[in-house]
């Protein structure tokens, strides 16, 4: 069994129990990682308070090098660290190279040259000199569905800030934070800088979202889940940042070019196998094409063909557990019994082993239905008519969630005039590319504050004014 990472050291968990981790292609057991306790978390907090005020005075060059030298050893290690992603998600390697790897690579590499750049000035305000100050120990509780990315998210602006970070990993697929710990620990992060105690949510998340040596706690996870943090964290008063579910539209205009946008939307709600928070899961389409659009889906999953991470020509791989993918057929069963029609895919198990669920289409989906309105996190499309522009924002705004979306017209003006009535915190214009230096968070109940760019680092930062 693996051991915590603590104050610069690897030991083991004081419950001495373990998590079994497994494969989702396989159902094979592959690792076991420590089930921590509310003890090692206080253990883990003491250790970041204690190297927190060092770490704050710490020239911020330094910091860079550090954060620099970190990002060249994960490309350095890439490949051995996309075969434990894949191995760990069940993504297919490619992409757990691609997306899971290098680009939390680029992510350190960004926040190395913003800590480089921050002086900890923000201006002068009349007689007032306006500081900005590392906001302390920071809880970061991640998912598993890109469990590389979603650490460095939070981690790399944290340790930019001056901040020192509590790391809990989804106990689910853990194993990408315990390679992103070794490498922390071989380019010569202080001790105490950085600490991974991994173990469930319900022991050590709460332990870390109620403890008041923690100063902040960055969450991101299910809507449900992320209500319970912020509860939690209430009751002591810290700083939160939230980045939850979603249900995220794209709306193909009746001037868009139809084949283009089918294509792109099936691509972006089926990436990951569909387990992304911002998967564009309603097309929202006119009814005077709404049959081609159906009809276009339908080959375009053709296209998705499921198979193992290392197989070759597979673009889906399983769900991440049991867990989930029952989950996500309970949800298929339910868009039968409300109605919807089922266009391909479905629950049959592709398989005798592993996690798989094939890519699934519903035609004749309604404002309201169950599978329109809650986030399945599968790959699962609804395809939803409309009949007028307004019709199609007001469907579109019309769950509780805003953290994506989509928009295609012809027009690129607009195109933006309706991404602009949507109440989300992005919005694709035309298949326009995910950047990872734009501010990434939510509207409504996906979340509360921004992750990337200079935007994530802010949230790390707390403003402080000097009068003279």
């Amino acid at each position: 069994m693996r051991h915590l990472y603590l104050n610069g050291a690897w030991v083991p968990s004081t419950s001495g129990e373990g998590i079994d981790i497994v494969d989702p292609a396989t159902e094979e057991i592959v690792d076991r990682v420590p089930a921590g306790t509310p003890t090692d978390v206080e253990a883990a907090v003491a250790a970041a308070q204690a190297a927190f005020a060092a770490w704050a005075a710490t020239p911020p060059a330094d910091r860079a090098e550090i954060l620099a030298a970190a990002a060249r050893l994960l490309r350095d290690r890439a490949e051995r660290v996309a075969r434990v992603i894949a191995t760990d998600l069940g993504a297919p390697y490619a992409k757990a190279l691609k997306i899971h790897t290098l680009g939390p690579a680029d992510v350190l590499d960004f926040y190395a040259r913003t800590a480089q750049a921050h002086d900890g000035e923000a201006g002068r305000v009349g007689n007032s000199r306006v500081l900005k100050e590392p906001v302390g120990v920071v809880g970061t509780i991640t998912p598993w569905n890109y469990p590389l990315h979603q650490v460095v998210c939070k981690v790399a602006p944290a340790l930019a800030a001056g901040c020192t970070v509590v790391l809990k990993p989804s106990e689910v697929a853990p194993l990408a934070a315990y390679e992103l710990a070794d490498v922390f620990d071989a380019v010569g992060l202080p001790p105490g800088v950085f600490n991974l105690v991994s173990g469930r949510g319900e022991v050590v998340g709460e332990a870390i979202a109620t403890h008041p040596g923690v100063d902040m706690v960055s969450f991101t996870g299910s809507t449900r889940a992320g209500r319970r943090v912020g509860a939690l964290a209430a009751e002591t008063v810290k700083r939160v940042a939230l980045e939850l579910g979603g249900k995220s539209a794209n709306i193909v205009l009746p001037d868009a070019d139809l084949k283009a946008a089918v294509k792109a939307g099936v691509a972006n709600a089926f990436v990951n196998s569909g387990q992304s928070c911002s998967a564009w899961s309603r097309m929202i389409v006119h009814r005077d094409q709404y049959d081609e659009a159906v009809r276009l889906a339908v080959a375009t999953a053709a296209e998705y063909p499921l198979g193992g991470p290392f197989d070759e020509g597979a673009r889906l791989g399983p769900l991440v557990s049991k867990e989930q993918r029952d989950r996500v057929v309970r949800y298929i069963n339910r868009g039968h019994e409300e109605g919807a029609r089922l266009v391909c895919g479905g629950t049959e198990r592709p398989f005798p082993k592993g996690f798989f669920v094939e890519p699934t289409i519903f035609a004749g989906v309604a404002p309201g239905m169950v599978i329109e309105q809650e986030e399945i996190f599968g790959p699962v499309l609804c395809i939803v008519p409309y009949l007028r522009e307004e019709e199609a924002v007001a469907i579109a705004n019309g769950t509780p969630y805003g953290l994506a979306g989509a928009v295609w017209s012809a027009s690129e003006e607009r195109a933006v005039a309706v991404a602009r009535r949507l109440r989300t915190g992005q919005v694709a214009i035309n298949g326009g590319r995910f950047n990872p230096l734009a501010p990434f968070g939510g509207y409504k109940q996906s979340g509360l504050g921004r992750e990337l760019g200079d935007y994530g680092f802010q949230e790390f930062l707390e403003l402080k004014s000097l009068q003279f």
